[in-house]
């Protein structure tokens, strides 16, 4: 992302607010702090005021300065803005208005993107967003505020279907008049017998008075687009993409014009007309702009789904009846009713009725899950069967249907660091072009054969034409657009762009063990009956027993009973020994449940079972054994078990060529168990909750780039110390401020979803510009005429706009590619284990 002053041409002065300031002596402290930064010449800090003038030099981040402020003892308060741009039309455009918003008293951070037609600013005054609005217009574009609400973005897209309509009614009209010409002209060239039988019919000056009438109506009229933007742009010494159209195609027109009306003043032999490339230009460029806005439409399809979710109105309780009403009038704290087939309005508390809801757009879960009382129920999944009534807790943009769409609005708006070559190369782009069109000119008029004129006229056109930078500016911003849409889909959300791109560069994904390799909760998963005794009994004593302690490893043990039907007895004694286990008495017989050292001091002879226990140990669960009036019943095993899909997404990674590691806080012994079992290539164990981090700058500096894989809450610095912090999401909770990727299906298959779906976005870029790059390197000098003395070939304007047109419509094809990505693997449901996979369910169910 761009920084306030980044690439501007000279020093400029930063105006923002400190918070915290008391007296002279704090301004003094901050203006000194400030001062000391790298890259800043001068600062004045205000007291009565609390802002400070700072003037820096090209280049700086501005986070230097905050730090600067932070580490003097004060704060630098922030805000942000997304804020649409009409207008636009290349990477020169881009950089245009990030340069006249990085100038802005009050900006820290701007990032304009082309395909989203928007920039993402980071404030630090509210004064500056006037500044950041004036600015846009004084660039020759157009601000468009845009909010979180559903009828500004419905807006928004209304305002882009006018613009695709009002570009098919340009090239429609363009096309009418400009057929006429080029089948005239052109049509006497390659049909024998049509240029005599024009003759026959018209005289020369006849026949170009008729190609004056089309093309005029083509230049001012579908043309007359280029015009409005092109020229003052020129006039302010920074053209763009129109105004290379403007000048090329004007300069085909009035040439022909000249040729019409004042032949005679016009070099000998070089009295020919060029209407018919003035209009094409025009034409060929309008369809190469439809396309592109077709194109750029598909890009943004995920956020269209996502925005389909949204139920329209919602049937809300006011004075003892339901009553309908629009979506953007609920509120905390109403009531509202689902019927059968009623998308959920918004997110809530279910208080009274029971249903069953699709929630496959957030859990990919495709079997609909059972709601009653105290139930939670998200806004945009569908009611099935029953009808309830729910109390709102979150409306507009705090639902997670809002906090989705938003995160995949935020990574389609970034700017990868990989942009900024197309950055530094856009700066001097056009210019550029139209000092080499003016070479070409006056090296064609100099050294050329005669007609020279006509040739050096030619030429300089098909440079115009051909160098647009509308390609590089697409490249990117196309391909976050498309592979985050996919994402989306795939239940993968990725929080910001860099991540996009850094995920890549993963060696070793590490994953925080409980919760995120394993269910996060202990289950019973072996219950050996030694000779003598019924399991069905056995097991429903020991329940009853443990059903007297609150120890986790009591709860599975009874979770376990009641999952197979057990009734639990009357406890007559209880008694807890702390580090043994317990004892209790219940119908008349004594029970005594605990580890080995326990039955040692009870006298309980565990004898061949013992080397059941060991194995059970082996295998990473925590053996205890349960005595029946003295004699041992049972050897029981708990353990956090492992999630069904872990040991097929650690495959998945290995088959990307990546290691995989595992942070836990178990005993080594217990960890390498697990490790080996599941065919994790490292493992850290013993590991406090606050050692996380130093474990991840171990892992780092052993093995490269790390991601870490957490479930959100306990691993916030974790998250945030590795390279990319991938959080564990489960439907409700996607706000995780601290991971860059969430995973909305609670489920580590997504791990290899996301870098998988990283990797191929982040090729399809290089593609992207690789094309962009090497189109204009290499067709450039073609357009100019370097091929002329050799074969005799020349590049025409037509020829030019074509491929001009088509380079922006390939780039736009190849980053809609990204739509068919297959995940190395099917999303599965964030509930069940076992649930069916559901490849591309996740978020969007129409995916």
């Amino acid at each position: 992302m761009n920084t306030l002053a980044a690439d501007t041409s000279s020093a400029n002065v930063k105006r923002f607010r400190i918070e915290g300031l008391t007296c002279a002596s704090c301004v003094k402290r901050a203006e000194k702090a400030i001062a000391a930064v790298d890259g800043v010449e001068s600062a004045s800090v205000n007291l009565a005021t609390e802002t400070a003038d700072v003037t820096v030099r090209p280049g700086l981040d501005f986070s230097s300065i905050v730090k600067a402020v932070e580490g003097a003892g004060y704060g630098v308060p922030a805000s942000h803005l997304d804020i649409g741009i009409e207008g636009m039309t290349c990477a020169s455009c881009v950089r245009r208005v990030e340069q006249a918003i990085a100038a802005v008293p009050g900006v820290s951070k701007v990032a304009v993107n082309l395909a989203t037609e928007s920039a993402s600013v980071d404030l630090l005054s509210d004064e500056a967003r006037n500044g950041v609005e004036e600015a846009i217009r004084k660039s020759g574009y157009t601000p468009v505020r845009r909010t979180d609400g559903a009828a500004a973005r419905d807006a928004h897209e209304e305002a882009k279907a006018a613009e695709f309509r009002s570009l098919k009614r340009d090239f429609t009209l363009a096309a009418i008049f400009t057929l006429p010409i080029f089948i005239l002209e052109m049509g006497s060239h390659f049909v024998p017998g049509m240029h005599e039988w024009l003759m026959g019919i018209a005289d020369r000056s006849t026949l170009y008075m008729v190609y004056f009438v089309l093309a005029t109506i083509v230049q001012f009229g579908p043309g007359l687009r280029f015009y409005r933007k092109g020229f003052p742009a020129l006039m302010r010494f920074a053209p763009d993409m129109n105004s290379l159209v403007m000048l090329g195609s004007t300069a085909a027109w009035a040439y022909s014009v000249v040729a019409t009306f004042a032949p005679g003043i016009l070099p000998s032999g070089t009295v020919n007309v060029y209407f018919e490339a003035s209009a094409v230009i025009v034409t060929l460029i309008l369809l190469g702009r439809l396309l592109e806005a077709r194109a750029k439409g598909r890009t943004g399809e995920a956020i269209k789904r996502l925005m389909g979710l949204r139920a329209k109105s919602a049937r809300v309780l006011k004075d003892d009846s339901f009553v309908e009403v629009p979506l953007d009038e609920v509120v905390v704290g109403d009531r509202l009713q689902v019927r059968p087939g009623d998308k959920v309005p918004v997110d809530g508390v279910v208080e009274s009725g029971s249903s069953y809801v699709d929630e496959a757009m957030i859990s990919g879960e495709p079997v609909p899950l059972s709601k009653a009382e105290g139930d939670e129920v998200i806004g945009g999944t569908i009611n099935k069967t029953g009808s309830f009534v729910y109390r709102a807790t979150k409306v507009g943009s705090d639902t997670v249907l809002a906090q989705i769409i938003r995160m995949v609005e935020n990574a389609q708006g970034a700017k990868l660091p990989i942009q900024a070559v197309v950055d530094r190369v856009t700066a001097w782009f056009v210019p550029a072009v139209m000092l080499a069109a003016a070479a070409t000119f006056v090296v064609w008029l100099v050294f050329g054969p005669d007609p020279a004129f006509a040739f050096a006229l030619v030429n300089a056109v098909a440079v115009l034409i051909i160098a647009c930078p509308c390609a590089m500016g697409l490249a990117t911003p196309t391909s976050i657009m498309v592979g985050t849409g996919r994402a989306a889909q795939l239940g993968v959300l990725f929080r910001n762009g860099e991540a996009l791109q850094s995920l890549r560069n993963t060696s070793v994904v590490a994953f925080d063990k409980t919760g995120t390799l394993t269910l996060g909760r202990p289950a019973l998963t072996d219950f050996v009956v030694q000779n003598g005794f019924e399991r069905a009994e056995v097991l429903s004593l020991v329940a009853s027993a443990e059903a007297m302690s609150e120890h986790p490893v009591a709860e599975a043990i009874v979770q376990g009973a009641r999952d197979e039907g057990l009734t639990l007895k009357p406890v007559d004694a209880f008694d807890a020994v702390p580090g043994f286990g317990i004892a209790a008495t219940i119908g008349g017989r004594s029970l005594h449940i605990g580890a080995d050292r326990y039955m040692r001091q009870q006298n309980v002879e565990i004898g061949k079972a013992s080397s059941d226990a060991e194995k059970l140990a082996a295998d990473a669960k925590t053996p205890l054994y349960a005595a029946v009036d003295g004699k041992l019943a049972a050897v029981i095993a708990v353990a956090d078990p492992v999630k069904e899909s872990t040991p097929t997404a650690i495959a998945a990674l290995h088959a990307l060529g990546l290691e995989v590691a595992m942070i836990t806080g178990d005993n080594r012994h217990t960890a390498e168990a697990i490790a080996a079992k599941l065919g994790i290539d490292r493992v850290e164990a013993e590991v406090l909750p606050e050692g996380k981090v130093e474990a991840l700058k171990r892992l780092r500096k052993q093995a490269g780039p790390v991601s870490f894989v957490g479930d959100g809450i306990n691993d916030a610095p974790a998250l945030a110390e590795a390279d990319v912090g991938i959080a564990i999401g489960t439907g409700t909770d996607v706000a995780i401020e601290s991971a860059d990727v969430v995973l909305m299906a609670g489920d580590v298959t997504g791990v290899a979803n996301a870098i998988g779906l990283s990797q191929a976005t982040m090729k399809n870029i290089r593609q992207n510009l690789f094309w962009a790059f090497a189109y204009n390197v290499s067709l450039i000098p073609v357009a100019a005429g370097v091929l002329y003395p050799a074969t005799g070939m020349l590049l025409s304007p037509m020829l030019a706009a074509g491929a001009m047109a088509l380079s922006s419509v390939f780039v736009l094809g190849n980053a809609l590619r990204l739509k068919r990505f297959r995940a190395p693997l099917p999303v599965r449901s964030a509930g069940q284990e076992g649930a069916p996979a559901s490849e591309g369910r996740a978020v969007t169910a129409s995916a």
